[in-house]
């Protein structure tokens, strides 16, 4: 069973520490006032915001990075909940990249923390999932073995979501989620093949081969040796967006329509 303080999670890799972002460095500076400020407003209307909705499981996601070039919004997500061990307050589960590294691990998190993450926009994306969705997810984040079953730490920030090398944090929210639905998916490998079986389609970004080059040379967290090659050196890299999760998730009825808090 979950409890709102975790001591000795080392098999479930689940962490309190805000000392890892998703994607970022973990350049020392202070923290600037306004960005707290405005942080801590938008966790506050989006808790308001996930009030409205009567759910008790969500998935959530905020605009960390410009990603307008590859027409998308979002830029990372988690599963939130209510946490029963707290009078009801919402927790979020994800998966952070540790300072731009090649590894990463799963986050238990209040609002404020969640958002507390150098944002490009303020604002907050939310999908209520369906009634029998929720029961099955809540079962999943009720147990701290099973919501790190699926984790691993390898980690490439455009890993590619038909494979087991590494794995990125979207990816590891819609695994869970299909690890959640399918009693079978007890590997990556099953979940993905469930994922495929029920629609889902990953974002096709376009990425040249300079900037391929460039980026592998430059961050330890982007990798694109898992890419099948004839996708790779056609410049067509597909990964896990929030933008796709979210259309999967309206497609296949597992979640309503996006709600969008500003």
């Amino acid at each position: 069973m979950l409890r709102t303080t975790f001591t000795t999670l080392a098999l479930a890799a689940l962490l309190t520490a805000t000392a890892a972002q998703a994607g970022r460095s973990c350049e020392q500076r202070l923290p600037d006032a306004d960005a707290v400020q405005r942080s801590v407003e938008l966790a506050e209307r989006t808790r308001q915001a996930l009030d409205a909705t009567g759910a008790e499981v969500v998935v959530l996601a905020r605009a960390g990075q410009d990603l307008g070039r590859y027409g998308l919004q979002w830029s990372h997500l988690g599963l939130a909940y209510r946490d029963p061990f707290a009078g009801g307050a919402w927790r979020v589960v994800h998966k952070l990249n540790q300072c731009g590294s090649a590894r990463a691990d799963l986050y238990r998190q209040g609002l404020a923390e969640f958002f507390l993450d150098d944002l490009w926009q303020y604002r907050a994306a939310l999908a209520p999932l369906s009634r029998e969705a929720q029961a099955k997810l809540m079962a999943v984040l009720d147990d701290n073995r099973r919501v790190a079953r699926l984790h691993v730490a390898d980690y490439s920030m455009v890993a590619y979501p038909w494979a087991q090398r590494y794995q990125q944090s979207n990816q590891w929210a819609i695994e869970t989620i299909a690890m959640a639905h399918e009693p079978a998916a007890t590997s990556r490998e099953r979940a993905q093949a469930w994922l495929r079986l029920q629609g889902y389609e990953p974002s096709v970004l376009r990425i040249g081969a300079m900037t391929r080059l460039g980026a592998r040379m430059t961050a330890a967290n982007i990798a694109f040796d898992d890419h099948p090659n004839d996708k790779r050196f056609g410049d067509r890299i597909e990964t896990v967006t929030v933008d796709s999760v979210f259309a999967w998730l309206e497609r296949s009825a597992l979640a309503g329509r996006v709600q969008v808090v500003r």
